[in-house]
């Protein structure tokens, strides 16, 4: 016996007599992965607080994924017991979706995490009836709640837990602004405002925002994570419509 063989297990074998491939990785290796190489059991969210926020996130591109992606942050960080807003812009409704979302519901389960569509029905510029100017004010009035969202952020303490159950401008330790980065290439918002709700963030808030076709190129040197979420292929092209259960 050599002195590291009480840091490896002894290969099991299965009925067929084949070894484990898992059972033979030397425990010390197993001790470095994350968990410890045990599966994580779930456990109650409790108000906490998170220790490496603080950066602006920006995911664009013309593939599916956005919004996605940034409620998928918010779903992880909500578990930890951090407090998670999504402020929806664009997003007001389509003759191809339903008034109830999927989204909206899991979001209503999960302690900590608030959303607010501030959408307007249609999407603008795509000839469906809604009107322009009507798109344009209910960006405006968004854009004002995201500003009163981030200064409600500075104003307490977001190294310390949040109440999960707290008004979202009573502060919040991740702000999700869906479709913003849309508004602002269709003429809705100004890309420099978008900036300067960027650079006003306090420190610690994570700060996310979605949408846009084109490239953000005003976020360069502001975002911290630029994504570029690209297609290659999209039921879409193919006139298939939004589908419950991957778009809603």
């Amino acid at each position: 016996m050599t002195p590291n063989d009480n840091t490896t297990d002894e290969a099991s074998t299965d009925e067929n007599g084949e070894g484990s491939e898992r059972d033979a990785t030397p425990a010390a290796d197993r001790s470095r992965t994350p968990g410890g190489g045990e599966a994580p059991e779930p456990e109650p969210i409790e108000p906490a607080a998170p220790e490496e926020f603080g950066l602006v996130q920006a995911w664009w591109g013309d593939g599916k994924g956005k919004t996605t992606a940034a409620m998928g942050m918010g779903f992880r960080a909500a578990g930890h017991g951090y407090r998670v807003h999504m402020l929806q812009l664009m997003k007001g409704g389509a003759d191809s979706v339903e008034g109830v979302r999927g989204e909206y519901n899991a979001i209503a389960a999960v302690p900590g995490f608030t959303y607010e569509n501030a959408g307007h029905y249609g999407w603008h510029g795509l000839l469906d009836g809604s009107a322009d100017d009507e798109h344009e004010a209910k960006a405006a009035a968004a854009f004002e709640r995201a500003e009163e969202l981030v200064a409600g952020a500075a104003d307490v303490d977001l190294t310390e837990p949040l109440p999960l159950d707290g008004d979202p401008e009573d502060g919040v330790h991740m702000l999700i602004v869906d479709e913003l980065l849309y508004a602002a290439d269709r003429g809705l918002v100004a890309p420099d405002d978008v900036v300067a709700l960027a650079e006003s963030k306090p420190g610690d808030l994570e700060l996310v925002l979605t949408g846009s076709h084109a490239e953000p190129a005003y976020l360069d040197g502001v975002a911290d994570l630029i994504t570029n979420v690209r297609k290659v292929a999209h039921p879409f092209d193919d006139g298939r419509r939004a589908r419950r259960g991957t778009e809603y």
